[in-house]
């Protein structure tokens, strides 16, 4: 697997909505596992987090578009039910072009409505194993009315100006943390994936980063 998994180029979308690149993703001691400028790397300040609620976060920027995320997404969901208490896992969609739009609408919209946990993980089933047309809205509306969800409610949030709001702040976020890649994992907006050789490389540095910001936190 490479660094960045895919990469694509910045296109300008619908209302303005213009996007960037991609699809690809303790201690000081000598001794540390992971390298800062390698498998990780250190965000300038000021650090921006996804939300406030005080716990320390782990944000996985991901699509539904992408077969690496469809890979990860067995190993993400592990690492969420593993992570201790204190620590939020949280889901950011790329709208990183044209065709992965819809997907970001999508999650905005099953997010929402509080589907996510129970529609996460058959998206990238349906799309990738079964092969299932899940390209458009209308195909992704089509998807969430077979688990249940009302298809016009669906589409009313997935196409509103909130939605369209949400994927620009959302955006220039991802901007600023510098991703380029999906899957990449974000830790309390501070650090970022990077070298990243597998997916359990990518767990097991993001569980090593949990503890040395739980420590660093601890330590105020």
């Amino acid at each position: 697997m490479s660094k960045r998994f895919v990469s694509m180029r910045m296109l300008a979308l619908l209302g303005g909505l213009v996007l960037a690149s991609a699809c690809s993703a303790a201690s000081n001691s000598a001794t540390a596992p992971y390298t800062n400028g390698d498998e990780y790397v250190t965000l300038p300040g000021p650090h921006q987090r996804y939300s406030n609620d005080g716990k320390v976060e782990v944000v996985e920027v991901f699509s539904y578009a992408c077969i690496h995320c469809a890979e990860f997404a067995p190993d993400a969901e592990k690492l969420r039910k593993a992570l201790p208490p204190g620590v939020k896992f949280k889901l950011l969609p790329a709208p990183f072009n044209q065709a992965w739009l819809p997907y970001a609408r999508a999650f905005y919209a099953a997010k929402q409505l509080g589907v996510v946990q129970q529609t996460h993980l058959k998206l990238f089933v349906e799309k990738f194993a079964q092969h299932y047309p899940l390209n458009s809205l209308d195909d992704l509306a089509d998807f969430y009315a077979r688990q249940g969800v009302n298809r016009a409610k669906f589409m009313q949030i997935a196409t509103s100006p909130e939605a369209t709001t949400a994927l620009k702040a959302d955006l220039a976020l991802i901007q600023k943390w510098g991703v380029d890649a999906t899957p990449t994992i974000v830790v309390d907006g501070k650090y970022r994936s990077n070298n990243i050789t597998s997916y359990s490389q990518l767990v097991a540095l993001t569980q090593w980063l949990v503890k040395r910001e739980l420590a660093e936190k601890g330590g105020k």
